[in-house]
């Protein structure tokens, strides 16, 4: 469904205690950190992007309490998000919902994306998604 709605796949979020320590093993395997580091108060996530031999990663770590990687950390989880960029916001996150997915954080703009919105969604599968709003006027509001 995200195909018909010409989202295209951003990455795979990975929960981390350490940035640092987290990138040496996939620096390891030939990523290299794409940007600098961000902080997001709103997400609660301290995180950096990694490129190389496979798909983009996302590494977060909490940055004060209540951030949600918390838990994702203390259920031993690391890869626990896929992200695509949506064209079209709204519809992507409606498509999802009617799919059976549930909207699991309301959208928010985030740091990592330049204020741009972002959501997550849980699917029937306990997958979570991340939709990123794309840059450029050709999101649609509702």
């Amino acid at each position: 469904m995200l195909n018909k709605l010409s989202c295209t796949f951003h990455h795979i979020g990975i929960a981390c205690r350490d940035l640092d320590a987290e990138s040496v093993h996939w620096q390891a395997l030939g990523y290299v950190i794409e940007e600098p580091e961000f902080e997001d108060p709103v997400q609660r996530v301290r995180g950096r992007f990694l490129v190389g031999p496979g798909p983009r990663l996302e590494l977060l770590t909490p940055a004060g309490p209540g951030s949600p990687v918390e838990g994702v950390i203390k259920r031993r989880n690391k890869m626990y998000h896929q992200a695509f960029e949506a064209p079209d916001f709204m519809a992507a996150i409606s498509a999802l919902e009617a799919g059976g997915a549930r909207l699991v954080s309301e959208p928010a703009s985030a740091v990592a994306f330049d204020g741009r919105r972002i959501a997550f969604l849980l699917l029937p599968n306990a997958n979570l998604i991340e939709i990123i709003e794309s840059p450029g006027p050709t999101d649609k509001e509702s």
